[in-house]
């Protein structure tokens, strides 16, 4: 399937003026999503000439990132050309808050997602809305790269909606989600069409490039990334033991170790 560049953007276009908002955020984790997302944007931006309007941010996981994440986030925002952000949760990582806090995420309990990306986004926000020091509300567009066949919860998402939690009298925000409505192979062939390098993880077996071993990842997924990363897993394993809470409720951490050394792990 070829890029979805022509009737799809063409929609995009007719359906949003880029040039009505000050600010542009794009969330990039660097996987494959953020990146599809990250060119489909810098193309509108300058088709309607506000590329200067547009931020890339990278909330940095700490060691529980895929290693060299936040070094091709910021090689894939050069490439367009756009100003690029770090940020991370200034009272650690997520191992440190699930010792903070005594559970791991979940579905049910996000707060990887609110504390270590949300959190730090709408701080960068703030900033970027100070530096325009505009005698107005400022308006502010969110780009996330979520897609509708990742989840049922995704799934009923919509595409444009006013973020009241995020917004203020200074800023009204707006989040959007660009790439809602892509397949995985459109996503691929946007990437493939670009030229910019993806990061490694993918040809390695991973399918998703969110936490090296994310609770909320396929069993295939949590296995190979045992597997790609056994230190950071016997890591886990240990925090594990030592809070007294399962990693999954269907799979602990020290199971996830034992599939992966196990001569059919990869394909569990």
């Amino acid at each position: 399937m070829s890029a979805p560049r022509g009737t799809a953007d063409a929609r995009l276009r007719a359906a949003l003026d880029l040039t009505e908002y000050d600010v542009i955020l794009v969330n990039s984790s660097a996987g494959k999503d953020s990146q599809a997302m990250l060119d489909l944007v810098a193309q509108l931006a300058r088709e309607q000439d506000v590329l200067d309007h547009v931020t890339v941010l990278h909330c940095d996981l700490g060691r529980v990132e895929w290693p060299g994440t936040a070094e091709l986030a910021r090689e894939q925002a050069d490439h367009y050309g756009i100003r690029f952000e770090v940020r991370r949760r200034e009272q650690g990582d997520l191992l440190d808050q699930v010792r903070h806090r005594g559970k791991w995420p979940s579905a049910a309990a996000r707060y990887c997602t609110s504390d270590q990306k949300r959190a730090p986004a709408r701080k960068l926000i703030t900033q970027l809305v100070g530096e325009l020091a505009l005698s107005r509300q400022a308006k502010v567009l969110n780009c996330m790269g979520l897609r509708a066949e990742e989840s049922t919860a995704r799934l009923h998402r919509a595409e444009l909606q006013r973020d009241d939690a995020a917004s203020s009298g200074r800023r009204e925000v707006t989040t959007w989600l660009p790439i809602h409505a892509w397949t995985e192979a459109q996503v691929w062939a946007r990437i493939k069409a670009s030229g910019v390098r993806y990061h490694p993880a993918y040809d390695q077996g991973m399918t998703r490039l969110s936490c090296s071993l994310c609770v909320l990842a396929s069993r295939a997924d949590v296995v190979r990334g045992a597997q790609l990363r056994p230190e950071l897993a016997a890591e886990y394993a240990a925090l594990e033991s030592e809070i007294g809470h399962r990693f999954r409720v269907d799979l602990s951490m020290a199971q996830i170790i034992e599939l992966a050394s196990s001569a059919g792990g990869r394909a569990a």
